[in-house]
């Protein structure tokens, strides 16, 4: 229940609030209380718009006539409020807007890849595949947008960030050119997109060109604030440590130990031991900034909008931050009274300030230099340490273009539609670091990629209506989805010298004498034996079939089924293909029971249920057994030859692919109840869910005999079942005062229903699986204190207890003996914790007294732990001292003081059980919070102008605070900074503080 309370509060306020403003407020026609949002009130009609747009692909028959259902989904149906937020990405757009989407944001720092989840995590995330395969589809204008494969992560020592620009794709989302914004949760919904849509679908659709002209511009410039830290030197992390010589060594003193590190040993060493002002380089108030221009016109004949935007946002730490240059174009054609033509085309260019973090650089430089000392606290000499960067570059670019063009045929009740659509998107990054930095090895790497998705679609549809009460409704469709992603990326080591910064080659395939040249193409200004090569490039084709009938009889009762056919070609040639059905029902209680009742509105129930296929995410499943042509050595496993000669083998590693994998597919059943209330002013839409997945992959550890490491098998099942709430409420209306509040909250549980080969439990690294549990919890050693003396320590049989056959000692950790053994090993670990939230959800609130609008809007994650590795590594100082491996790199950051180091107990650190492992609960902490994600007040004076006559038909000013505040029982840096895992490793920047001024102009 510890978390229950801010989740309790929240949704007490709104009852409240809503009932004592029904109580006081007018019960006449609903009005919009701010021009910025619109709530569509269709009733049980039809909406021809929706219809006849783009957005019909994304709404069933079911959605069309469950209107208050769609609140749930459409995001508030507030594009334009969500374009006040200063957000670079999509996620951080959307988090906290619709009930069961679920957005990470592991660092604050701009341009960075967050990570959505709708209605949980499908499959346990072991790995950035994982990641990948369990991210929701975004469609933008019916193209579904394809995103960066995590194959690249096989030829990197570390998964902390993808070669390569690693830039969030949906960073190239501008808000001020989305009409709508609907998050599909179901597969009554979502089942139109196919089985990339198995996770839920977030569909945008742009605005539409105006018959007559319209100018539009929006802007806005803010500051992002500088975080408020405590630094520290090397007199602090003296007396940090001096403790545990008081109490773990003879002497005390830590002078007299021999490995203590040179850079603290002297406390006359200015640039450790004086001042510690490093912050006044790393951080800094930042300036944010964006600004949209539009066009609108035409003729009924054809019309055309056009847009520019440019966005800049740079970090407050780091000296990080991204620029972004956008474009889009859309155009509507009606040549002929039956014939339509429509394109749209959206460009983006994406220029990333990428941070400068030690453990980054040296994972993609792929060795570790000198570590016996971390950057200097002092301004002056971490000043003269960023001054090396400025020898090199580090470039990273993203180009991204979608577009698509439709061609429709309407004939009357029968339809013909067919569509071209592409996304494209491609990476470069240009890094030279100089010889200084790398004790006097220069590095230089160059990296091209790309993402290319191409789609046809074919769709016809057929509606009637019979005598007024019958309406059916017909529609059979076929897709065909071409995928590629490439990629060519190389590095090198010792150039000529550091004014030579990139890696040239002998490019005259002649020499002067005529010969063939035998250096063509050979590095020039770095050494050919340290020059590394890679490329690699994956394809993926879908082709699908598809038939949905509709019918609804007298406005009361509705049945919709769809049934798909979809080939993929990662799929196994044994099992190609694969056939979803879904069925969906819904039944008007209003206009059955209550069609005279005044203050229902309306009342719908429905349900529905289905199965879709889960794409394999890569081509090797469909092979069978294979070789591949990548082998390496000890300490380095992405050298893809030996001696330049590249070699076949079988991918060990990797694991075993057999054959006789079927498709993964995923069962998901929904029913929903959506109610309008008191004249529309009470909204409500709630919905029980449950998914589960079948014959997901897992690498299983087998055939070590024959030199593989794992067999990839099919078989492991994992549900999410939950409840999602959204209620709307028009808490108090008058003609000067309204007051409307909208809450969502999510309720989500997971749990491991099999694994392959019908095993009950599985240990994979740091994981542990079971059958019956939830497969989001972390597996750690019981902490219960420390021992204080040796006589504490227990003995069985003149045995004292021991840790994986190592005695335990007086200032060891006091760790539960679970199975009473006398020996702690992995059998004592228990499943412990939350990675994922059991609720999540957010609460706005809109207020407007004339012409001032006043917006409060509020995000939370309820039962969510974390692991506070930093802390971890911080107390684990002997373990983490000079060696040459990642876990021993210090960031400048090392020389900020986080984190409440009073609640930890004062362990022996140098025992070799390594008391201040990572694996105990020692580090888990609640995460919960409550973020006051946005406060804004603005102001129309639209009929001011025109009061003036100024030809302006709209001009809103508004100011915005957003991250306000977090209450948090959390004590590190912030709970939301946390990996996929849930690891917070201190790796991410803030979360900053923005002020913002902005207008909105139409004219």
């Amino acid at each position: 229940m510890r978390y229950l309370w801010p989740c309790f509060i929240i949704f007490n306020l709104i009852i409240i609030n809503t009932s004592s403003g029904l109580a006081k407020g007018n019960e006449g026609k609903r009005s919009n209380l701010n021009w910025l949002t619109y709530y569509p009130d269709t009733g049980n009609k039809r909406d021809a718009a929706v219809k006849d747009s783009v957005l019909k692909d994304s709404i069933n028959i079911v959605k069309r006539h469950t209107v208050y259902n769609r609140l749930a989904d459409s995001v508030n149906n507030d594009p334009a409020g969500l374009a006040l937020f200063p957000g670079v990405s999509l996620q951080q757009l959307l988090k906290g807007k619709s009930a069961g989407l679920y957005i990470q944001e592991p660092s604050g720092e701009p341009g960075t890849i967050q990570n959505m989840f709708i209605r949980g995590a499908p499959m346990p995330l072991l790995s950035r595949k994982e990641l990948y395969q369990s991210q929701p589809l975004v469609v933008l204008d019916g193209i579904p947008l394809i995103t960066e494969h995590p194959f690249a992560f096989d030829i990197q020592q570390y998964d902390f960030n993808r070669i390569g620009p690693a830039t969030n794709i949906y960073a190239g989302i501008d808000m001020n050119n989305i009409a709508s914004v609907e998050v599909l949760k179901d597969l009554a919904a979502s089942a139109i997109y196919g089985p990339r849509a198995v996770n839920g679908v977030i569909v945008l659709t742009s605005k539409s060109p105006l018959n007559a002209r319209s100018i539009t511009f929006n802007s806005y410039i803010g500051l992002a604030q500088r975080p408020g830290v405590t630094t520290i030197n090397g007199r602090y992390e003296n007396a940090f440590r001096q403790r545990f010589y008081d109490l773990y060594t003879t002497n005390g003193r830590y002078s007299d130990d021999e490995n203590y590190p040179i850079y603290l040993s002297d406390s006359l060493n200015n640039a450790y031991s004086g001042k510690s002002d490093w912050s006044d380089l790393y951080y800094r108030n930042a300036l944010v900034y964006g600004i949209n221009f539009g066009i609108s016109g035409g003729t009924n004949k054809a019309n055309f909008r056009f847009s520019l935007g440019n966005l800049k946002n740079e970090g407050v730490a780091d000296q990080t931050g991204i620029n972004r240059y956008s474009a889009m174009f859309n155009i509507n054609m009606k040549p002929l009274k039956w014939l339509v033509f429509s394109a749209m085309v959206n460009a983006n260019r994406l220029e990333r300030q990428r941070n400068k973090t030690l453990r980054d650089r040296f994972a993609q430089i792929n060795y570790f230099p000198d570590l016996s000392a971390p950057p200097a606290p002092n301004k002056d000499y971490y000043g003269e340490y960023l001054d090396q960067y400025k020898k090199g570059f580090d470039d990273n670019k993203t180009n991204l273009i979608q577009g698509y063009g439709r061609l429709a045929i309407e004939l009357g009740k029968f339809n013909i539609s067919s569509t071209f659509l592409v996304d494209y998107n491609e990476g470069y990054r240009d890094v030279f670091y100089a010889r200084t930095l790398l004790q006097g090895n220069s590095y230089a790497s160059n990296y091209y990629g790309y993402n290319q998705r191409v789609m046809i679609n074919n769709k016809a549809t057929y509606d009637v209506i019979f005598n007024k009460l019958h309406d059916f409704h017909f529609e059979v469709g076929q897709s065909t989805q071409w995928d590629t992603y490439k990629y060519n990326n190389a590095y090198a080591y010792k150039g000529v010298n550091d004014y030579i910064k990139i890696n040239l080659l002998d490019s005259d395939p002649k020499l002067p004498n005529g010969n063939d040249n035998p250096n063509y193409l050979n590095p020039v200004a770095f050494p050919r034996e340290l020059t590394y090569r890679f490329l690699d490039k994956m394809k993926d084709n879908l082709v699908s079939f598809y038939g949905k009938a509709d019918y609804t009889f007298n406005s009361k009762y509705t049945l919709s089924a769809t049934m798909r056919a979809d080939g993929s070609s990662n799929a196994q040639p044994t099992s190609r293909w694969f056939y979803s059905p879904i069925i969906a029902a819904a039944w008007s209680l209003k206009n059955e029971f209550l069609a005279d009742a005044t203050k229902v509105n309306d009342l719908v129930l429905r349900a529905s249920v289905g199965r879709m296929g889960r794409l394999n995410a890569y081509d090797n499943y469909a092979q069978g057994p294979q070789y591949t042509a990548s082998v390496g050595y000890t300490g380095n496993l992405t050298v893809p030859g030996y001696n330049a000669f590249s070699v076949l083998t079988r991918p060990y590693s990797y694991g075993w692919v057999g054959y006789g994998i079927p498709w993964s597919y995923s069962n998901q059943i929904d029913v929903g109840v959506d109610a309008g209330l008191l004249n529309n002013r009470l909204h409500f839409s709630i919905d029980y869910y449950t998914k589960t997945e079948k014959n997901l992959l897992l690498g299983i550890p087998a055939y070590a005999e024959y030199g593989y490491k794992q067999s990839i098998e099919s078989g492991m099942s994992v549900q999410n079942s939950g409840v999602d709430l959204t209620i709307r409420a028009d808490v108090f209306k008058s003609k000067n005062f309204g007051w409307t509040s909208t809450f969502n909250i999510n309720y989500n549980k997971n749990r491991l229903k099999a694994l392959p080969r019908g095993l009950k439990e599985i240990v994979i690294g740091d994981r542990y699986l079971k059958v019956g549990e939830a497969v989001d919890q972390y597996w750690l050693l019981v902490n219960q204190g420390i021992y204080s003396s040796q006589a504490e320590v227990p003995v069985v049989n003149g045995q004292p207890i021991k840790y994986n056959g190592i005695a335990m000692q007086a200032g060891d950790p006091r760790w539960q003996d679970i199975n009473g053994d006398n020996a702690i090993d992995n059998n004592d670990k228990v499943l412990k914790g939350h990675s994922l939230p059991v609720f999540s959800g957010g609460f706005d609130n809109d207020f407007k007294y004339g012409k001032w609008n006043l917006g409060l809007s509020l995000y939370f994650n309820l039962g969510r732990d974390l692991i506070n590795q930093e802390m971890a590594n911080r107390f684990d100082f002997i373990n983490r001292e000079g060696n040459s491996d990642v876990n021993s790199v210090k960031e400048i950051t090392y020389w900020e003081k986080r984190g409440d180091y009073n609640k930890y107990p004062l362990y022996n650190p140098w025992s070799t059980v390594i008391p201040y492992r990572v694996d105990q609960d020692l580090f888990l902490e609640n995460a919960s919070f409550v973020k006051v994600r946005s406060i804004s007040l603005g102001y129309d004076f639209t009929q001011a102008l025109k009061l003036k006559k100024i030809r302006l038909n709209k001009l809103y000013v508004y100011g915005a605070v957003n991250n306000a505040f977090t209450i948090t029982p959390y004590t590190g840096q912030d709970p939301e900074l946390v990996t996929y895992t849930g690891y917070d490793t201190g790796y991410g920047q803030p979360i900053p503080r923005t002020y913002t001024l902005g207008v909105k102009m139409e004219f």
